[in-house]
């Protein structure tokens, strides 16, 4: 079972200076004591159950670098400072905070802070990571290839391009790695690379782990990511040591501090009835999830939007049936327990096929396993209360309407139901969660359509829920996955597809056959020291009418290409 928590640190240095670093930036964990300084206290942690640029994007506010009060004693203020032009801003700001002599060259100086080619116990890592423009196809390379390109003998999917990097960056890589051949490096300042990125597709960079926003695409490094939860710092390849000398006054032990990382997974529908329970009831009650059961299981939160009440006496499944009626099997529930669900959308239009008992029902069902739920519940005012949960010190609000319909789905003042749509409601609500420290994760149960670009309507209403302050606006209704885009520093994802639901084909109004059905994703959200910095897309496809399993490269690089084409990319 996952867990939630929050992870609090406090550093007493008794010897040279106090330090307090606030940084929103990058998340600067723990701060590694001085010689003679005493060591981290640990809080108790407290636990809970577990891309061309689109036309007026407005990127995230910039935040401050760390505010630094320093409180010197004589003896603790070298005369001169040399910093290295390899390191990263962030750490430069440390430095220069403790009121040192800096100067141009290190000849002369007392101190030096630069790449290490020898760590010991006082340095800095520094993780990098290797990224592409968001709408990028190709999802990993070889340090091989990565090296080849700084050598000017380019291979693999990049083959040819150079690499993108800010001045420190090339710095820092250059005393490891030595200077870069002539034309395989392209330099931009930091707050212009991933602009400059965009504007060059096909295209890489390598930047710091601080540097991290939603539209790069973290790229895999012989298989490694800094934004996945089993992410090895001691055998990843694109870190960097820093040490000062003499150690005078203490460093950040880094820039990645895995008890600040939170993932969340994102998920499309799921209807545990008619074909798909089928094949639950002749192969088992976990045969849907076999295949894709890891990748939501290796989340810290998974969102399962089930659309459908548990309910004792529902009928055997029939594959063949014309009902529109629907209802589950309570039995059917380990399926989604196996898959580690923690957080479930009600918002789902076939809630109260069977009446409201078997709802009340399903919700006493979640309430006895600790999952959180949203978008719906026992009446109106709980429908439209938020789920609010922390993991890894994130905090979340997940919020959720049902603007589809039918009425009779919706919660009333005293009846069940999922949660109608009020935009204007959930424009207030979404700016009060975002101004109060909450990172809003919001939902929709849409008009469904069969097409992967957005209908005007529903890009209206998804565009206005990110400007009110969602992070993440999500489509849970499309059975046809569909488009997205970055607006208002947040991303929106029109459509997910279907994840347990029976729908291998759809018959379109023009009398032809189309398997997109059978197509969907998992978006892997990525969160770090309470800000938004990664979407990984996870895409698979269905088989026998219920079961998802991971796409073949060949298929993910069509599919990619045509919801990217979708979105304007």
């Amino acid at each position: 079972m996952k867990r939630f928590f929050s992870v609090s640190n406090a550093h007493t240095f008794s010897r040279y200076a106090a330090l307090t670093c606030t940084l929103v930036l990058v998340a600067c964990g723990a701060l590694r004591p001085a010689p003679g300084g005493t060591s981290p206290g640990v809080g108790s942690g407290v636990a809970t159950l577990t891309p061309f640029q689109p036309e007026g994007y407005l990127s995230p506010t910039p935040v401050p670098l760390p505010s630094i009060t320093i409180a010197p004693s004589p003896t603790s203020v070298p005369a001169k400072l040399w910093i290295s032009p390899g390191v990263p801003e962030v750490l430069r700001q440390i430095a220069v905070g403790f009121g040192q002599s800096i100067v141009d060259i290190p000849a002369g100086a007392a101190f030096h802070l630069d790449v290490s080619l020898a760590p010991d116990s006082h340095s800095s890592i520094w993780i990098y990571a290797l990224v592409a423009p968001f709408p990028t196809i190709p999802d990993g390379v070889s340090l091989a290839d990565l090296k080849n390109a700084w050598a000017g003998a380019g291979t693999g999917p990049f083959a040819g391009r150079p690499i993108w990097m800010d001045d420190s960056t090339l710095a820092a890589f250059s005393t490891i790695w030595g200077a870069p051949a002539s034309g395989s490096v392209n330099v931009a300042a930091a707050g212009q690379l991933v602009d400059s990125a965009w504007a060059d597709r096909p295209s890489w960079a390598l930047v710091p782990f601080e540097a991290l926003e939603p539209r790069w695409k973290v790229l895999t490094v012989d298989g490694q990511s800094p934004v996945h939860n089993d992410f090895t710092e001691d055998s990843y390849p694109l870190k960097i040591n820093f040490n000062l000398t003499p150690a005078t006054f203490p460093l950040l032990p880094g820039n990645r501090d895995p008890n600040k990382l939170t993932v969340l997974a994102m998920t499309g529908t799921t209807a545990l009835v008619r074909a798909t329970a089928d094949r639950m009831e002749h192969h088992g009650i976990l045969y849907p999830g076999e295949e894709i059961r890891s990748i939501l299981r290796s989340a810290d939160i998974t969102h399962i939007s089930n659309e459908v009440s548990f309910t004792t006496n529902c009928p055997t499944p029939d594959p063949y049936t014309n009902s529109m009626l629907f209802c589950s099997d309570p039995g059917y529930i380990a399926l989604l327990e196996d898959i580690g669900t923690d957080v479930v959308e009600l918002t789902g239009n076939h809630l109260l096929d069977y009446g409201s008992r078997p709802f009340l029902s399903t919700l006493d069902m979640y309430d006895q396993r600790s999952w959180l739920y949203f978008g719906g519940g026992r009446d109106l005012q709980s429908a439209l209360q938020p789920a609010i949960l922390e993991d890894h010190g994130n905090k979340f609000a997940f919020v959720g309407c049902n603007e589809a319909g039918p009425p009779s789905d919706w919660a009333t003042e005293s009846g069940p139901g999922s949660a109608p749509c009020d935009l204007d409601q959930l424009s207030g609500e979404l700016a009060n969660l975002r101004s109060s420290g909450y990172i809003p994760i919001m939902t929709f149960q849409y008009n469904e359509y069969y097409q992967s670009n957005p209908t005007d309507y529903e890009r209206r209403d998804f565009l206005k829920m990110a400007a009110a302050g969602a992070v993440i606006v999500s489509g849970s209704q499309a059975h046809f996955p569909a488009a997205m885009e970055f607006s208002s520093g947040s991303f929106v994802h029109y459509g997910l597809g279907n994840l347990f639901f029976d729908q291998m084909s759809h018959h379109m109004p023009d009398g032809t056959w189309v398997d997109d059905t059978r197509n969907g994703f998992v978006d892997r959200h990525v969160f770090y020291d309470g800000r938004y910095i990664s979407t990984e897309l996870v895409s698979y496809r269905i088989e026998d009418y219920s079961r998802p399993r991971l796409m073949t490269e060949s298929e993910r690089q069509v599919f990619l290409e045509k919801i990217f084409s979708a979105g304007g990319w």
